[in-house]
């Protein structure tokens, strides 16, 4: 492994037991959110929760779970729960992704992308996938696109 090849990522939980990883390169910001301080947006596809007063801007939050074919986030959660929030930035435009738990920064080697198939993937998570790596335990990790998510056609023609 190679160091050109290796690059910092965060990895998250996806449903139960799913890794997911985004490349730290497109995160701007990590930070806990309350539920109580999201703001609702009427007519917006489910995965939408709404917005979210971030610095003084208003910031798109989207329960990346439900987004990818997962049960939704806040199926088991109550007003008062709080979730994490990552940031990703594209060309100024920002969106919050929540997610249940973040778990690691990791170095991974992006020559080991496995690229994606879609048997193995629910429909809702191919265009978001960039591939998969395999961990040291046989486990898959998904890469998701961090710059397909932001550019999703689910929140553009809203915002």
């Amino acid at each position: 492994m190679t160091l050109e090849t290796k690059q910092k990522f965060l990895s998250l939980q996806l449903g139960t037991r799913d890794t997911a990883v985004i490349a730290l390169e497109h995160i701007t910001e990590v930070f806990q959110v309350s539920l109580a301080d999201i703001c609702g947006v009427p007519q917006m596809p489910n995965c939408v929760l709404g917005i979210y007063n971030w610095r003084g801007e208003m910031l798109w939050l989207v329960d990346l779970d439900a987004m990818l074919g997962y049960p939704p986030l806040l199926q088991g959660a109550n007003f008062l729960s709080t979730m994490m929030a990552i940031v990703l930035e594209k060309e100024g435009k920002y969106l919050g992704l929540l997610v249940q738990n973040l778990m690691d920064i990791e170095w991974l080697d992006t020559n080991q992308i496995k690229p994606p198939s879609a048997e193995l993937f629910y429909p809702a998570m191919s265009p978001f996938l960039q591939g998969y790596f395999i961990n040291s335990a046989e486990e898959m990790i998904l890469n998701l696109d961090a710059t397909a998510i932001v550019r999703s056609p689910l929140w553009t023609m809203n915002n």
